[in-house]
């Protein structure tokens, strides 16, 4: 029986568009940083949204990262001494779920933190395969919600608009975007792409 690096853990942080996602994964980045430990964090290339090679929140909380187009350009970024691998923005990923996973297995397998960041859901409110992969297997998981922009309840899906009305089901899953494209929704006030 082979044991395992001591240490090694994965936690997720999921939920719908201005949730809090990225200043949460930002918070306990600081964390590690006030307790002395070596981090890399990571965003994919294709947010576009703020500054290139930087972790933002909707609120500008920064934190700087490496771009990146794969699970699998993460290791080569690994210097020496590294202890937490963060991940914002999952679901920008194109990587096959099965192949997020292992990757982020393999890095908790071998000793390091693997703190994960993104939307559990599509625009059609449909699970994320890559995150749904990683919450199935995480130590910790931690599903956060916005305010529905309609009632004020607590909102768990993200609406995607295009000129008021909700993006069409065939529309491509990803498009990034904000507030002009994304408001924070309800079970009740959600309503399906048609």
């Amino acid at each position: 029986m082979t044991r395992l690096a001591a240490g090694g853990r994965i936690e997720a942080i999921c939920g719908c568009m201005y949730s809090g996602k990225t200043e949460e994964l930002i918070r306990r980045l600081h964390h590690v940083t006030i307790a002395r430990q070596k981090l890399a964090a990571f965003t994919p290339r294709r947010d576009t949204r703020y500054a290139s090679g930087t972790l933002v929140s909707h609120n500008g909380v920064k934190i700087e990262a490496r771009t990146i187009d794969s699970v699998h350009n993460i290791r080569q970024h690994l210097d020496h001494g590294v202890q937490v691998v963060a991940i914002d923005e999952l679901h920008f990923l194109d990587d096959p779920a099965e192949e997020v996973r292992a990757v982020c297995q393999q890095l908790a397998d071998d000793g390091y933190r693997v703190i994960v960041a993104g939307l559990d859901q599509d625009f059609r409110a449909e699970p994320f395969p890559a995150m749904a992969a990683l919450l199935a297997v995480a130590e910790q998981a931690d599903k956060l919600y916005a305010i529905c922009v309609c009632c004020g309840a607590y909102a768990t899906r993200s609406q995607r608009l295009i000129d008021g009305a909700p993006a069409p089901t065939a529309a491509p899953t990803i498009a990034v975007g904000g507030l002009e494209l994304y408001e924070a929704r309800c079970r009740a006030c959600f309503l399906q792409p048609m």
